[in-house]
């Protein structure tokens, strides 16, 4: 079954990426950087959520972003779902952080239990056709609005969104252009889908 293994996140500046998420998220083996000059500008189509298990280890994340040089898009508080905020790294990556749980039940930890690409696309049900037709299965679908993509063993776990839907998630303003600055390492690709998000062959 075909799954995302890793993200690479394209930036200008490879060392102090290296420093900053280090010291903010430690992720291992979901991401990589790559030295990039592509122009952008704003909302670049996507962000990175990192679900944990309740809200001090989401206030724990968020906080040492912040600390690391992040700037606060969105507060972390509850809401009906439960609990997160976002931040922007200083490459311009968004980052959402999230709990399904509203209460604390042990101390608070920096441990993340999913890595999660969230893609803003222009059409939800294209996409996920796509998708399918290169070997990506369906795990949950809510109309024009959301796809979910598994497996759950899945490295990063990938969904769609509406591109305004996913930026007011994000607070952030949906407007941008040129280039999204992230290629997506899995068994699907090399390609490059409808909203051109560049796909590379996982090795």
């Amino acid at each position: 079954m075909v799954s995302v293994e890793f993200v690479t996140l394209e930036v200008a500046d490879t060392a102090a990426a290296d420093t900053f998420y280090s010291a903010a998220f430690d992720l291992d083996s979901q991401m990589r950087l790559k030295a990039s000059e592509a122009a952008t500008t704003g909302f670049r189509g996507f962000t990175m959520s990192l679900i944990v298990s309740q809200p001090a280890d989401a206030n724990a994340l968020i906080d040492a972003a912040l600390e690391a040089g992040a700037t606060s898009l969105k507060p972390a508080r509850k809401s009906l779902w439960g609990y997160g905020g976002a931040v922007q790294a200083p490459d311009g990556t968004v980052w959402t952080v999230a709990s399904s749980s509203k209460k604390d039940k042990e101390p608070a930890s920096r441990k993340i239990d999913e890595v999660v690409l969230q893609l803003g696309v222009e059409d939800v049900g294209a996409s996920k056709r796509f998708y399918v037709d290169r070997g990506l299965e369906v795990t949950k679908s809510y109309g024009g609005k959301y796809v979910e993509f598994g497996p759950a063993s899945s490295p990063v776990k990938l969904t769609l969104y509406k591109r305004k839907a996913l930026a007011k998630v994000a607070g952030i303003d949906p407007d941008g252009t040129g280039s999204h600055r992230l290629m997506i390492g899995s068994g699907a690709g090399p390609f490059t889908d409808p909203d051109d998000f560049v796909w590379v062959a996982a090795t």
